[in-house]
């Protein structure tokens, strides 16, 4: 799918998580070439984005400064005018209290074409994800929506008489609305549900009644917040608690890399931050790769470590106008299942995957005899651990080590996160490998040069240090002192495995 015109979408981003993003969102945003964006779209979608989208914030924060309606108005005739894939992302469903018209009336009046795709709205998504259905037989056969925003112009004498109300954006008039129901004649025993960051990892929930909220929630900011009064309340189902609920869990990762980790830890509860330690780049030189590929006929097996060296690989095999074809007769191991799925997005099957996921195993229970196989080895051009090519060697192969891209470290650390490691809020480290470590310790210790009353092992006291393995679980015990939790099965989902377990 691609647009064949100059066209605006006014695209609802759906609540909280990128999960709930509709399949036509998630296709058109990976189109755009300008993003406009407001408050609360989860940053896991503006990185659907290609690299070189335009993006823009034009969130509206009540107390806080922001851009006008006219202006965001302005920003979508102008990228539509000047011939832009232009996509407008509003929380939620952007014709429920999203101030859609005003940006259609603007397009209209400046003949560009747009087209308006739905999302799925906080006041029909929060309450269920709560457990609280909007309606059920006898208790409540009817609800409404209302926004919170101003609520001396509700007509709160009818509003009293419905079964059930979902008010959006009244967290910090909670006071003003519960005495406004109570003065209609709205019992003190109706039951109250306030949902803050639904659809987040975060997500929290207070019940209560109007006799009582109010004081429930105290000196609690509750924005962003759904309001649900009503017997549908008392409805609601208790879900299983998360077991890494309440707890943040720093990711390290590639620049580059997915947020698979992260959503399999924000399925079990968790609270993530993301620091890149990783820079992947091509290497040096590619002579040694291109001399490899152009002679893979040669080679008996070819051996793939990691997704990076997968990519890297076929994306030169690709460059020098080859494909898979050109591998027959070329037998494939791989080291781990995500090198493995890296290699199905590329349409092969491994022919051989050890049992542990580690490189050491590759060998140890190499399906055939290696004396005398020519194998191909693409890898990091530095830093690699050499037990692999050792082993193989001692085992009477020839193996021809080429570098298919480089691993450096990013040049500072991420602000939120140093801000976080300050602030001790962080409960656990992750580690997928001895480098992250490396570049982990690379990257505080750099930080804590500009703080002299600070230390590496005082940032981390009280944080639990994470491994993926036992090779990385070896440099996180000779750069960090310690490892806490160890994956029994060395993939990322052992190690979330392992965390909830711990």
């Amino acid at each position: 799918m691609h647009p064949t015109q100059p066209k605006a979408y006014l695209i609802g981003a759906g609540i909280g998580s990128i999960d709930y993003l509709t399949n036509r969102a998630t296709a058109l945003v990976t189109l755009a070439e300008v993003l406009i964006y407001d408050d609360l779209v989860d940053t896991h979608i503006l990185q659907l984005a290609p690299p070189t989208c335009q993006k823009i914030y034009v969130g509206k924060r009540g107390g806080k400064p922001s851009f006008s309606q006219v202006a965001i108005n302005q920003l979508l005739v102008k990228y539509c005018q000047e011939g832009k894939i232009v996509i407008r992302l509003k929380s939620g469903d952007a014709g429920v209290f999203g101030r859609i018209y005003p940006e259609i009336l603007a397009l209209k009046a400046a003949n560009c074409n747009f087209e308006l795709v739905p999302g799925i709205s906080s006041a029909l998504a929060a309450p269920l994800l709560a457990g609280i259905p909007l309606t059920e037989k006898e208790i409540s056969r009817h609800f409404v929506v209302v926004s919170g925003h101003n609520p001396e112009n509700l007509d709160w004498s009818i509003l009293a008489q419905i079964d059930t109300l979902v008010i959006l954006m009244g967290g910090s008039a909670l006071k003003i609305i519960v005495e406004k129901l109570q003065n209609s004649g709205r019992s003190n025993l109706e039951p109250v549900a306030i949902i803050r960051e639904s659809g987040r990892s975060q997500q929290r929930l207070w019940r209560g009644t109007l006799g009582d909220i109010v004081s429930k929630t105290e000196n609690t900011i509750l924005s962003p917040c759904i309001i649900i009064i009503g017997q549908v309340v008392n409805l609601a189902s208790m879900p299983i608690p998360s077991p890494l609920k309440d707890k943040t869990i720093l990711v390290t990762r590639a620049v580059e890399q997915s947020s698979q980790f992260s959503q399999l830890l924000q399925e079990v509860g968790a609270k993530v931050l993301e620091m890149p330690t990783l820079a992947i780049h091509p290497p040096s030189s590619w002579s040694e790769l291109d001399l490899a590929i152009n002679s893979l006929n040669q080679f008996d097996w070819l051996i793939l470590t990691s997704a990076n060296g997968v990519d890297y690989f076929f994306n030169r095999l690709r460059t020098l106008k080859k494909d898979a074809r050109d591998l027959a007769g070329v037998k494939i191991a791989v080291v781990g299942k995500k090198t493995a799925s890296s290699l199905q997005q590329q349409g092969l099957i491994a022919d051989y995957i050890p049992a542990d996921f580690i490189a050491d195993a590759l060998v140890l229970n190499f399906p055939e005899a290696l004396l005398g196989k020519k194998i191909l080895f693409p890898r990091v051009e530095t830093g690699g651990r050499e037990i692999l090519v050792q082993e193989l060697s001692s085992k009477g192969a020839e193996v021809i080590e080429v570098p298919a891209y480089q691993s450096g470290c990013p040049d500072k650390i991420d602000p939120q996160v140093w801000q976080a490691l300050q602030a001790k809020t962080i409960d656990t480290i992750t580690f997928a490998s001895s480098k992250t470590v490396q570049n982990f310790v690379t990257l505080v210790n750099q930080a804590l040069g500009f703080y002299p009353h600070l230390s590496l092992e005082l940032l981390l006291k009280n944080v639990r240090i994470a491994s993926i393995g036992p090779q990385t679980s070896k440099t996180c015990s000779e750069l960090l002192g310690r490892v806490d939790v160890e994956a029994q099965e060395y993939t990322l989902e052992g190690l979330v495995e392992a965390l909830c377990n711990d």
